[in-house]
């Protein structure tokens, strides 16, 4: 896999034109208007580099400035649209239809495409809609320009393009720097912690790729081979565990799924990201006959307090019996669960299988769920019927076992 993620990457020209072209001193926005109006490829290429620079050296309140005028004045003609549409209504022929298609798109999203020609420019629109989520916070009418940003990447980071790589103890070390950095569920203390987690012959790690960012991890999946199915994080990350040799392995456990970009936030990964490494395991290892999660519950304290149920939690099977009820029963919007890990979950065909107390003590653990955590298990045989059922009816997909412990009553207030 990494000799193919490097024969993708050469794809990708990532060196910089020789023809720079001089300093060009007038508004970053004629910059913008000139390289829409551009036809050369070389006058395009300057115009771009210009623009990217000086986006990255403007402060918040010029990079809000910017997204204000890109929004506004390259917005879609609502009068050329109109003309378009009733021209293709008239005669739908290819030359009218060719014209509804180019008024309908805005001239943002040709902005865009223009300024990705120069090299390393992908990675440097990632960090422009980073820059874009956040001030949108506090303006609004932004989130029409992040729509754009949100097609244009979801198209440009589509699964077709992306890479599965190994990572591990031989990987260059800025990658296993930003592993650490972009860790996001237990967080890495030091080398020698990342160096338990991907050295052992029983730990591996994957991550997503893009060609034109070849050093930046997407996503990244840690896991554990393990004899059984393991009831705490504590046991997986233990420093003094003893190692076993992979062919003894039965279970492969996702104990941690890490988004590294948040400019790219709101385009998923992490459906195809398991998949890819179910299979890979499962051709790398056969043996395996189970694929489960070690998995946060992150809203759960909070649902607890939301529902005056504090008062029931008095030891490890309360808390059990509460997790249970959460994850089966609370709701979000429109029929979903409410807790964001098993909404992801179960969107890809896995069932709640199994939650322990006492599972994750860390500060955080305790903090977002009491501790508790929670294994979904993706069983080959039924993914693809867990996942119809719950795209189409939010039907969530639990083991008997847990079935029966929500039917049992709470614990009666003291």
């Amino acid at each position: 896999m990494s000799l193919l993620a490097d024969l993708l990457s050469t794809l990708i020209d990532r060196r910089p034109v020789s023809v720079l072209g001089k300093a060009d001193g007038r508004p970053v926005e004629a910059l913008c208007r000139d390289l829409i109006g551009s036809k050369g490829e070389v006058s395009g290429y300057v115009l771009a580099r210009q623009i990217l620079d000086r986006y990255e050296a403007m402060d918040d309140s010029q990079k809000q400035d910017f997204f204000a005028f890109v929004n506004g004045d390259m917005d879609i003609d609502e009068g050329e649209v109109a003309g378009a549409l009733a021209a293709y209504a008239a005669d739908g022929s290819v030359a009218s239809y060719r014209r509804l298609m180019t008024a309908a798109e805005p001239a943002r999203q040709e902005l865009a495409r223009r300024l990705n020609q120069v090299p390393g420019a992908t990675g440097r629109l990632v960090a422009m809609r980073r820059d874009l989520l956040r001030l949108a916070e506090s303006e609004p009418a932004l989130a029409k320009l992040d729509v754009d940003f949100r097609h244009l990447l979801s198209s440009w980071f589509n699964r077709g393009f992306l890479v599965l790589r190994p990572i591990n103890w031989q990987s260059p070390a800025h990658v296993l720097e930003k592993i650490i950095a972009y860790e996001a569920v237990h967080a890495i203390s030091s080398w020698n912690d990342l160096r338990r987690r991907l050295l052992p012959a029983d730990r591996r790690c994957f991550g997503f790729f893009h060609p034109a960012m070849p050093d930046e991890p997407l996503i990244f999946v840690e896991v554990a081979l393990t004899r059984g199915i393991p009831g705490s994080i504590q046991t997986v990350l233990a420093e003094g565990r003893d190692a076993i040799a992979p062919d003894q392995a039965a279970t492969a456990v996702f104990y941690s799924i890490s988004n590294c970009q948040e400019g790219l936030a709101g385009i998923s990964f992490g459906n195809s990201l398991i998949k890819q490494v179910v299979d890979d395991l499962s051709r790398e290892s056969p043996q395996l006959k189970s694929f489960v999660t070690l998995s946060p519950i992150p809203g759960l304290m909070d649902w607890i307090r939301e529902t005056g149920l504090e008062h029931t939690v008095g030891d490890p099977d309360s808390l059990r019996q509460l997790a249970a009820r959460y994850l089966l029963e609370a709701k979000a919007s429109r029929g979903r669960p409410r807790d964001p890990v098993a909404r992801f979950h179960l969107k890809n065909g896995a069932s709640v299988h199994e939650i322990h107390a006492r599972a994750d003590l860390s500060p955080k653990g305790l903090e977002q769920s009491g501790g508790a955590m929670v294994n979904y298990l993706y069983d080959l045989g039924r993914i693809t019927e867990n996942h119809e059922a719950f795209a189409t009816n939010q039907k969530v997909a639990a083991s008997s076992a847990l079935r029966a412990l929500i039917r049992q009553p709470l614990p009666t207030q003291a």
